[in-house]
C-alpha cells in the first residue's frame, strides 16, 4: 500500500480557516470570567483619574452605583470594591477598617439599595486605613499577626452585615481564613464566601494600585516579612493548602502574568475555584504601551486574559473589565 505523502500529519489544516479554529479552540474567554475592580472615595459626582492607570477613576459611592448598574448591564458578573481613605482616618489600630459607615460598607449598601443584581467582592486588608500603609497593625516597626488578625475579623463582619457576597481577604497573615469563617458562621453569615488571596507575592508590579488607595505615601518599608517571596514555589502552594483548609472557598493567585505557572499549579493540584488578579503593574504597561503604539492595546488585553483561562483560571480581576465585556458583547 502506498504510504501518503509527506507530512502525513498537518496540523495547520485546522487552523485553514476561522470556523475551524473556532470547532476545536480549547478554552473560551466570556464575560462570565471577569471580576471588576472599582476604587471609591468620598464625596459626590466624583470620577478622579488614577495618574499612573490611564482609564481607571476613583469613584464617589453615587459614582460606584452607577459603575456597579453599568458592569450588570455588560453582564459582568462581580465587581471588587477598594476604599481611597481620606489621611485624617488613618490611624496605628486602623479602626476606620470596621467602622459600619466606612467608604466600603457604604458602597455596599448603597448597590444593594439600588437593587442592582451584581455580586459585591470587597478587600480585607488594613493598608487603607493604616498610617503605616501596611496590610497590618504595626507595633515596634514589626506588622503584628494576631492582633491583626482580631482587626480583619471586625472588618469582614461589618461588610458581611453590609451586604457583602465575596470576602477577600489580601493581608496575608497567617491564620486569618479560618478566624473569619468561624465569625461568619457564628454570626449567622454561612452564605459569604471567601476568595483568599492565597498567593500573594511581595511584587513590584502593585505600584500604580497603591496609588489608587493612597498607601503609596504612608508605606513604611516593604511588605516581604508577610507576603511571598517571589522566587517561591512551595511556600506559595502550602497557604494555598493552609486557606483551603481553613475554609477558603475560592483562591487567587496575584500577580497574574508573572505567575502563570502558580495559577496552573494551584488548579491542578487542588482544583478548586481558581482566579489570578491582573494587577495594576500589568494594566498599566499594556496601557502606556498602546498609547505609544508599540502594541495593538485591544489584542494585547484579550490575549493576555485567554492565557489566564489556558493556565487555569475559572475567572481574573482585571481593570479591563468593562472594556472586554463590551468587545465580548459585540
Amino acid at each position: 500500500m502506498p504510504q501518503a505523502p509527506f507530512p502525513i500529519t498537518r496540523h495547520r489544516r485546522l487552523r485553514a480557516t476561522l470556523q475551524l479554529r473556532n470547532l476545536v479552540r480549547e478554552h473560551e474567554l466570556s464575560v462570565n470570567d471577569l471580576i471588576w475592580p472599582i476604587f471609591v472615595r468620598d464625596g459626590q459626582g466624583i470620577e478622579e483619574p488614577v495618574a499612573s492607570m490611564p482609564g481607571v477613576v476613583r469613584r464617589s459611592v453615587d459614582k460606584i452605583v452607577e459603575a456597579a448598574r453599568e458592569a450588570a448591564n455588560l453582564g459582568i458578573p462581580a465587581i471588587c470594591l477598594f476604599p481611597y481613605t481620606d489621611a485624617s482616618l488613618k490611624t496605628q489600630a486602623c479602626e476606620e477598617a470596621w467602622n459600619p459607615d466606612n467608604l466600603s460598607n457604604r458602597a455596599i449598601r448603597a448597590i444593594r439599595d439600588a437593587g442592582i443584581e451584581i455580586a459585591i467582592m470587597t478587600d480585607i486588608a488594613l493598608d487603607p486605613y493604616n498610617i503605616n500603609g501596611h496590610d497590618g497593625i504595626v507595633r515596634d516597626g514589626v506588622i503584628v499577626n494576631d492582633e491583626t488578625v482580631e482587626a480583619l475579623v471586625k472588618m469582614a463582619l461589618a461588610q458581611a452585615e453590609a451586604g457583602a457576597d465575596i470576602l477577600g481577604p489580601s493581608d496575608m497573615m497567617d491564620g486569618r481564613i479560618g478566624a473569619i469563617r468561624r465569625a461568619l458562621e457564628a454570626e449567622g453569615h454561612q452564605n459569604v464566601t471567601i476568595m483568599s488571596y492565597a498567593a500573594k507575592f511581595a511584587s513590584a508590579f502593585y505600584g500604580p494600585f497603591r496609588d489608587a488607595v493612597g498607601a503609596s505615601g504612608a508605606l513604611k518599608g516593604d511588605k516581604f516579612t508577610y507576603q511571598i517571596d517571589p522566587a517561591n514555589r512551595l511556600a506559595a502552594l502550602a497557604c494555598v493548602e493552609r486557606d483551603l483548609s481553613e475554609g477558603a472557598d475560592m483562591v487567587m493567585v496575584k500577580p497574574g502574568l508573572p505567575y502563570l505557572d502558580m495559577v496552573r499549579e494551584v488548579k491542578d493540584r487542588f482544583g478548586a475555584p481558581t482566579f489570578a488578579y491582573q494587577v495594576s503593574g500589568e494594566y498599566a504597561m499594556i496601557e502606556a504601551a498602546a498609547a505609544n503604539g508599540w502594541i495593538a492595546g485591544d489584542k494585547v488585553m484579550l490575549e493576555s486574559l485567554m492565557s489566564f483561562r489556558r493556565a487555569g483560571c475559572d475567572g481574573v480581576l482585571t481593570y479591563f473589565a468593562p472594556r472586554v465585556a463590551r468587545i465580548l458583547n459585540g
